[in-house]
């Protein structure tokens, strides 16, 4: 684990999910608390202990030298303590885990126990729940690598805003999950963009066509809300749908390399393939236009439907040129076809462990590291293409930022209702363009 480049995917596939009623402490004014560690040995709480929680804290303790986990929390035990046998195994000895049991946090009020302990957390929970976490570890002087998205609703996407802004203030250092921006062959190529080499970007394409992810079949004697995060990728409140939590990457790029974030959304999708009913009540495919304050349209693409064309990657068309972005590589062309800038990067360091590494060198450093708006930005970006495709109507970014449906309750409890319920016959309700209620 972490010595090869992998998709997140495959970080993923056996990913839990830890969440949180964490309550929420007023902003406090921390600017002595900046944390400069120098040599100190710095403490580390993972929070949600799936696979990619998993990953991200191995990657963690190999990123630095004088790092120690002294703290997990998940919602469910049987994947806390088998994250933690996993890291062991990845590390090979247990020198820098420091996890007693009873700094094992299981069930709804565990990710603010984990994180009291710690100076640096991973926020690695399905999304739903980041918001709530992010704000408590900003509001409690921690600094933080989070997952992407970072939301799965507008409140949440604000929320991680606020929290982004005082992180900053200070001097906290957030690093966001994106991990091209992280890679080596986007940065070359963002490099040679600055340097005007296709002149200014008017158009573009970004892939996540795949086959889809895991599937977690009911069990006896689960309720319902237990089911739902145990199967959580197929639930809006928990994950927001692949075109968030997958293709995110994608849509990523194009703000990145566009430098501007898009004003309007339409598009249009459904389920055809994964239509079952654990299946939940996501789409299998989604496509939008995304239109730019400079003009520029971007066409966004992602499915989950086995036996198809599969690609993830971006491609833009700019006044002088293309460019071309697909795992390692890059590439650059003028309009006469000739090749301007080629980027083969089979043996790039790992952008997994990079965004680790970046993170504790600035720490130790005094620095700071604040990806925490572009996150928040990207993650409402996704969501405004779900709101497209949801509604099948034109949606812009201003009154999508206003919106307060709220799809994460607060304050959950194994006492409390599902947030969503299946009808009488097993199903739920699938979003229908015309109909459905997005802002």
């Amino acid at each position: 684990m972490g010595q090869q480049k992998k998709t997140r995917r495959d970080f993923v596939k056996n990913t839990a999910l830890f969440t949180g009623g964490a309550m929420i402490l007023p902003n406090m004014q921390m600017n002595a608390m900046v944390n400069v560690f120098n040599d100190k040995k710095l403490k580390i709480a993972l929070v949600g202990c799936g696979g990619r929680g998993t990953g991200a804290a191995v990657q963690a303790l190999r990123a630095d030298d004088n790092v120690e986990l002294v703290a997990m929390a998940d919602a469910f035990e049987d994947r806390l303590q088998g994250s933690f046998m996993n890291i062991a195994k990845a590390l090979g000895d247990t020198k820098k885990l420091n996890v007693n049991e009873k700094h094992k946090f299981v069930g709804f009020d565990g990710a603010q126990k984990a994180m009291d302990l710690a100076d640096v957390v991973i926020l690695a929970t399905p999304p739903g729940f980041r918001p709530q976490h992010f704000e408590y570890a900003i509001n409690n002087g921690k600094h933080v690598f989070m997952e992407k998205p970072v939301a799965t609703d507008v409140p949440g996407v604000r929320k991680v805003l606020a929290a982004a802004k005082v992180a900053k203030e200070n001097k906290l250092n957030v690093v966001v999950g994106l991990q091209r921006h992280y890679q080596d062959n986007y940065l070359a190529a963002l490099d040679q963009l600055k340097q005007d080499k296709i002149g200014k970007i008017v158009s573009g394409q970004v892939y996540w066509n795949s086959g889809g992810v895991w599937v977690r079949e009911r069990q006896a004697g689960q309720t319902e809300l237990e089911y739902q995060m145990r199967n959580w990728y197929y639930f809006n409140w928990l994950c927001g749908d692949h075109i968030l939590e997958q293709h995110i990457h994608n849509i990523d790029v194009a703000n990145w390399f566009i430098g501007e974030y898009p004003i309007s959304a339409q598009g249009m999708g459904g389920r055809q393939v994964r239509n079952g009913k654990d299946h939940g009540e996501i789409y299998d495919h989604h496509f939008v236009e995304f239109t730019y304050p400079s003009g520029a349209v971007i066409a966004s693409q992602c499915r989950h439907q086995p036996e198809t064309m599969s690609r993830v990657s971006e491609f833009f068309q700019g006044t002088k040129g293309t460019v071309s972005t697909e795992g390692d590589n890059a590439t650059i062309k003028g309009w006469d076809g000739s090749t301007i800038f080629e980027h083969r990067g089979k043996d790039d360091p790992n952008p997994y462990e990079v965004e680790h590494v970046k993170l504790f060198e600035s720490i130790r450093n005094g620095g700071v590291i604040a990806n925490g708006e572009n996150g928040a930005k990207s993650t409402m970006t996704a969501i405004l293409g779900r709101m497209a495709t949801y509604s099948g109507k034109v949606v812009s970014w201003d009154e999508a930022m206003k919106s307060n449906l709220a799809l994460v309750p607060d304050n959950l409890t194994w006492d409390s209702p599902a947030p969503v319920k299946p009808n009488a016959d097993g199903w739920y309700e699938i979003p229908t363009p015309g109909k459905t209620v997005v802002l």
